[in-house]
């Protein structure tokens, strides 16, 4: 995979991990551990978003 493609693909699982999060935060019983790791997984695909951009 080209480090564009990669980039493009960690993106698109960081904008899915958003949309977790905020129906996670939505929802009537939200479960605080399960959004606390997906805010923590987004993060880390951010930070690796972050490393390709700089790199590539």
């Amino acid at each position: 995979m080209t480090t564009e493609g990669h980039i493009a693909a960690l993106e698109r699982r960081h904008q899915e991990l958003d949309r977790q999060i905020q129906a996670e935060m939505q929802s009537t019983k939200a479960d605080d551990l399960m959004v606390s790791a997906l805010k923590r997984k987004k993060l880390e695909v951010k930070d690796e978003i972050y490393k390709f951009s700089m790199t590539g």
